[in-house]
């Protein structure tokens, strides 16, 4: 792990090798057991645990970690439950639970996030934000730390609604959903306020405004609703001098240019938003991490594997913010001969 690439990285200073990060693969326990030889499962102590977790992370040099830290948990009133498939390792994330607070589309239009979540204490918001982003430099004391707010819009929006309710009420009545994005945001700016008046100095926004097919309400919603917002809480978090990166997953593409407007410093990318346009646009004055497909390490070839890793690094290579990673994750099912041979071609191809 590299401190001094991925600060360089983020600084757009060119280090002499392209930094990296990786998702989920840290509950890849076959794998971190490959790489360290130490022995660990989905049942081991938390302290076996993160003793291996931590050889791994030194071991394929992670130099950057992803983290937030206000979600749907921190959602004090009605929210809808979406239940969850299996993702981690022995199924222990499987939720069957699906019940949304809200009858009709006319009940969901009433809701008021403002009313419903109430004000929060902005000072024990702040210390929440520097004690999580404390934990993650103890937990990674070689890497690029940060925390930041996961439900920045959409993404909570919906957790409120769920799918199917969000899109019955945004289809009903465009405008006074859009009201109710504008009241959502107004209540989770003061989480953004207590982020930028905190000691931490990279941050992460993340929301979710898109499928893998692109926007799943009309553009100029987008253009009308969220991207204003964002602007209002992105500002508090630039004045106070901090990194400000963004994420969200599925394809983005068409909306990066509105982003940009909005003032964040780097971006995270799936493999479906179009790394090679953002690239030659924003390169040179913006951080990019991805973008490599899991489903090539999951299903694909020596060869396919090679290449991707290839046309990742012919992006990056020449820009000075780009950070590798597999943008969509490394699961738990990925095999474990595959994931080693996508670290093997990265090694070998990192250097400038």
């Amino acid at each position: 792990m590299s401190y001094e690439d991925g600060w360089k990285a983020l600084n757009l200073e060119m280090p002499a090798r392209v930094p990296r990060t990786e998702y989920s693969v840290e509950s890849h326990w076959e794998l971190i057991t490959a790489v360290t030889g130490i022995p660990v499962n989905f049942q081991s102590s938390e302290e076996e645990k993160r003793r291996a977790r931590g050889a791994f992370y030194k071991a394929w040099n992670i130099d950057l970690f992803w983290r937030t830290l206000i979600d749907k948990q921190h959602m004090p009133g009605r929210r809808t439950s979406m239940g969850h498939a299996v993702y981690e390792t022995g199924g222990t994330d499987f939720d069957t639970k699906i019940q949304c607070p809200f009858a009709t589309p006319e009940e969901a239009l009433n809701f008021d996030p403002v009313v419903e979540y109430g004000q929060q204490d902005k000072i024990e918001l702040r210390r929440m934000f520097e004690e999580d982003y404390r934990r993650g430099c103890l937990e990674h004391p070689d890497g690029i730390n940060m925390t930041g707010i996961y439900i920045t819009c959409l993404s909570g929006l919906i957790y409120i609604f769920g799918w199917e309710m969000l899109l019955l009420a945004a289809g009903t009545d465009p405008i006074r959903f859009g009201g109710i994005a504008d009241r959502y945001c107004e209540w989770i700016g003061q989480h953004f306020e207590a982020l930028a008046a905190a000691d931490v100095p990279v941050v992460m926004v993340h929301d979710d405004i898109v499928w893998s097919s692109g926007p799943f309400l009309h553009p100029e919603w987008y253009r009308r609703f969220v991207f204003p917002n964002y602007k209002k809480l992105f500002a508090p978090l630039r004045e106070s001098g901090k990194k400000v990166l963004f994420t969200s997953d599925g394809n983005y593409t068409m909306f990066i240019d509105d982003i940009i407007a909005c003032g964040p410093h780097g971006f995270f990318f799936e493999p479906l938003t179009d790394m090679t346009a953002f690239a030659a646009k924003y390169g040179r004055t913006h951080v990019f991490v991805g973008n490599a497909d899991t489903r090539v390490l999951l299903y694909g070839t020596k060869d396919g594997i090679r290449r991707e890793v290839e046309r990742c690094l012919d992006i990056g290579k020449r820009y000075p913010g780009f950070f590798m990673a597999v943008g969509n994750h490394i699961p738990p099912n990925t095999p474990v001969e595959n994931a080693l041979y996508y670290n093997e071609c990265y090694e070998e191809m990192s250097r400038r």
